[in-house]
């Protein structure tokens, strides 16, 4: 007795798997999220401030860390060299350089100190479990989905804008000069989602390769989900 085999699930077209993997973001990315939608209504306290960018700052300090082990994957040298501005885009080229050392003078600007950001002595136990998650699935993923769960840059240069807008309305008590993180991302997530993209168009050649894909996105956004979720139950309690 022979058993037939289940036919393989057709393959989407580029432009079906591109629609799908931006759906991801419209309907997940954390822009959505309450604390975020407080935060560019202008209805954080200050000290709700300085928690999310004390809490962000341990992602962001981690994102160096999971391209280092992306690059690691990645078999041309085309592609480690492009893979690897990302890692000079944060941790910069010298000292007093790059995404990490603008998110530093963002903590400065809103009152923080230096030195206890760089601890992480106030980093949530929720925040340190899903940077921990995403830093631990570029390391044991393949690349195309380490690659594809970078995708959430699809939605960032949007949030950026937003964020600027939100900030100088709402929280002029931050100095103006703490907001070139915001800026710079703006300009570096819609090259860096570019890039990523057109990888995971071409290396997902089969159907299983394309939903492969679009969970890993998802994932991702689960990740900066999670994170809010920890700050904003962190101010809720707090409030209670």
């Amino acid at each position: 007795m022979t058993t037939a085999l289940a036919p393989r699930a057709e393959l989407w077209s580029p432009a079906e798997f591109e629609a799908r993997l931006r759906a991801v973001g419209e309907e997940r990315y954390h822009d959505r999220h309450p604390f975020n939608l407080r935060m560019h209504s202008g209805d954080l306290s200050p000290e709700e401030v300085r928690r999310w960018i004390a809490n962000r700052f341990h992602y962001q300090r981690h994102i160096p860390v999971k391209d280092a082990l992306i690059t690691a994957k990645l078999d041309t040298p085309a592609l480690r060299r492009m893979w690897l501005r990302r890692i000079q885009d944060h941790d910069g080229q010298a000292d007093g350089e790059g995404g990490i050392e603008r998110w530093l003078r963002l903590g400065e600007a809103a009152g923080l100190d230096r030195g206890t950001l760089l601890r992480a002595d106030t980093v949530l136990p929720g925040v340190r479990l899903a940077v921990d998650g995403y830093v631990n699935f570029c390391r044991l993923s393949p690349p195309l989905e380490a690659v594809a769960a970078s995708l959430t840059e699809l939605s960032a240069p949007d949030l950026m804008r937003t964020r600027i807008d939100a900030f100088e309305r709402h929280y002029p008590w931050i100095e103006a000069d703490g907001l070139a993180y915001f800026r710079t991302r703006v300009s570096q997530g819609r090259r860096d989602s570019a890039e990523a993209l057109d990888l995971v168009l071409r290396w997902a050649r089969t159907r299983d390769d394309q939903e492969r894909a679009v969970a890993a996105l998802r994932f991702k956004c689960d990740v900066l989900w999670s994170l809010l979720d920890a700050v904003d139950h962190a101010a809720r309690r707090e409030q209670a």
